[in-house]
């Protein structure tokens, strides 16, 4: 399928999605979001895809909401967000929602190569990824009170839960600029490389995690997110349900005892 503010690619069992607006530094507009959520549906369905990495064209990863074209309110200033206690339902997520639980749910490892500036609701997606790997050029800002709003698109759910609720709020309350060096010693970073290397870095980073079997990676990620906010003895019990998926995969099974015993590199299908 053709995209137009996206480019994808798939490298063996690692496929990239690149964000390709770099004379807006990726801002996420209604084409661009199209194009993502068409990217990440076709990359959850597709089992020969076993790791997604989300970069981005130019020298930014992501600016947030493109506001070019938002619609303008009495005042003249553009309109960014719903008035919760007027306009909106708690029910209702609109499109920052759907952006956030688009890489939340994402059943595969999903790595941001983090080139430049991931600013907010850019930052909040690369927050969404489960690892991020980032140039020296890359730089973190929350931005959301410059603007006079809250946090969105899952920010103020990934953020504590990567750097803790303290140094949140610190990255909240200030709207400071967080450089590559910082990002790492804080964890919003798990990788920093030479900006020359990113993307063979980051499809190398994937690639560890492709070579696993399959199965067992995706009930990885399921155990790992449901356990964050269980209680020990639910964590147990959905630890049991993740073998029982990952064992689904008879032939990989097989094939990881061999290999083990053999002393060689296993081959895993997912099957």
């Amino acid at each position: 399928m053709p995209y137009t503010a996206v480019l994808y690619e798939k490298r063996g069992h690692v496929a990239i999605l690149t964000l390709n607006k770099p004379d807006r530094l990726n801002a996420i507009g209604a084409e661009l979001r199209a194009d993502v959520h068409a990217v990440v549906d076709e990359a959850h369905a597709d089992d020969e895809v076993r790791a997604l990495i989300i970069t981005g064209a130019g020298r930014g990863f992501c600016s947030g909401a493109d506001l070019s074209g938002a619609q303008r309110g009495p005042d003249g200033l553009p309109i960014v967000a719903r008035d919760l206690s007027q306009n909106a339902r708690l029910d209702d997520d609109g499109w920052v929602g759907r952006w956030a639980k688009a890489f939340a749910y994402f059943n595969k490892p999903l790595i941001g190569a983090i080139n430049g500036v991931a600013a907010g609701a850019g930052m909040s997606m690369a927050l969404a990824c489960d690892v991020r790997i980032g140039s020296e050029n890359a730089r973190f800002k929350t931005v959301f009170v410059e603007r006079n709003l809250s946090p969105d698109s899952g920010m103020s759910w990934f953020l504590p839960r990567i750097v803790g609720y303290a140094k949140a709020a610190d990255l909240i309350f200030t709207s400071r600029a967080v450089g590559a060096e910082e990002a790492l010693q804080l964890g919003l970073l798990n990788r920093v490389v030479a900006a020359d290397r990113l993307l063979e870095e980051a499809v190398a980073y994937a690639e560890e995690m492709a070579q696993w079997p399959p199965l067992a990676i995706r009930s990885a990620k399921r155990v790992l997110q449901h356990n964050a906010e269980a209680g020990l003895e639910d964590a147990l019990r959905y630890e049991s349900v993740g073998l029982g998926f990952a064992r689904k995969a008879v032939n990989d099974q097989k094939e990881s005892f061999l290999a083990f015993t053999e002393k060689r590199k296993g081959v895993f299908t997912g099957t």
